[in-house]
This record gives C-alpha cells, structure tokens and sequence, in this order.
C-alpha cells in the first residue's frame, strides 16, 4: 500500500515539471485518484487486522493456516482488488495517462530512460501491491506440499495476472463516475464492512 501511495508524487511532479497542460491534468487526476482511493483500501486492510488482532504480518500468515482471510473477508478482498488496480493507475483506473483524452497523461513529454523508470515503476508497484494483497487474503506462504516461496510466487502471480485480464477486459471510466464511484459506492461499502467486522470479531472472540 505505501509503495502505491508514494508513486503518486512521482505522477504529481512529472505532470507539473513537464509544464504542459495535459501533463498537469494528468498528474492533478493521479493525485485526486489517489485520495479517492487510498481511503477504501486502508479500510480493507484494517478489516484484516481486526480479524487477526495484529499487525505483524507473518503473524497475519500464520493465523491463515487453513482458512484464508479471503474467505472471512470477501467484501474486503473484492474492494481491495479494485482499489490495488486504482491505486496503481492501472485499467479501467488509468485516468492519469488516459490516452484518449490527454495524450499519455503524466508522461506525455518523457522518452527513452525517463519514460523507462515510470514503466518500471509502474510494474515495482503492481508485484509491491499484489505481494501485500497476497499476504493479507491469500494465506501468503501457506500451501501444502510445494516449498513456500513457491506458493507466494504463485498467488502474487494471480493477483498479477487478474491486472492484465482486467486491463484487456473492461473499458476506461470517465474520471467523474471513477470519482463518484469512489466516494459515494467504495468508501461507504468499506465501512459498512469493517461496522459489520468489528461487531462479528466482538460477538465471537
């Protein structure tokens, strides 16, 4: 989460230094986004953490030897899919670059090495965010019979792959219903699940 949330000062910067105005609307759009989203997935990651009753996440992976958190938690696993794939500026979020309506967004004015870093950047936080989301929901290391780290590699490659499908799968959003979606769908239901967390892990603990 924190890898996804410092990439946007680099969208921030780049769109303002390029001094061009598709370059700040995408970089003022990332920062926007960023706000909108970080919210909902700090929710969904906080329902994890009052299930477990810690924030040590190998403790968080321990504690999912047999059941997955994914399976307590489906509400906060589907918003955090959605919310890793916002918070990365990834489709159907990618309203920072936006090729349609800004060119390439942040980006437009970069090449060669420049434009390099933000693909890899763009990539580091995709493996950063899935490893996480891997680690919270998936049991991340637990697995019969294959060694752990083979297990982990595997689930982040899931959560790697489920970018690429949804990237070739679905269509851009308009930055006013990714907005509204946002604020008036995500972060309301994020709370409603962490109310309904908090009463189940106190009735039953």
């Amino acid at each position: 989460m924190g890898v996804a949330a410092m990439g946007v000062y680099g969208t921030v910067i780049a769109g303002w230094s390029s001094n061009g105005k598709y370059s700040l609307l995408g970089g003022l759009r990332g920062g926007a986004q960023m706000i909108s989203y970080e919210l909902a997935l700090t929710l969904s990651v906080m329902s994890v953490v009052m299930i477990s009753g810690t924030l040590n996440l190998k403790e968080i992976v321990t504690l999912q030897d047999p059941v997955w958190f994914v399976f307590l938690q489906p509400i906060g696993f589907v918003i955090f899919l959605i919310c890793m794939l916002a918070e990365t500026n990834r489709s159907p979020f990618d309203l920072a670059e936006a090729e349609s309506e800004l060119v390439a967004g942040f980006h437009t004015e970069y090449s060669s090495m420049k434009f390099a870093m933000f693909f890899m950047g763009e990539y580091a936080a995709m493996i950063g965010i899935s490893s996480f989301g891997t680690t919270l929901f998936l049991g991340g290391f637990n697995g019969p019979f294959f060694p752990s780290i083979l297990w982990f590699a595997l689930k982040t490659g899931f959560l790697l792959f489920v970018f690429i499908w949804v990237r070739a799968t679905l269509p851009r959003f308009r930055y006013d219903q990714l907005m509204k979606f946002g604020w008036n769908i995500l972060l309301p239901v994020s709370l409603i699940n962490l109310a309904l967390t908090s009463y189940f892990v106190t009735v039953f603990k």
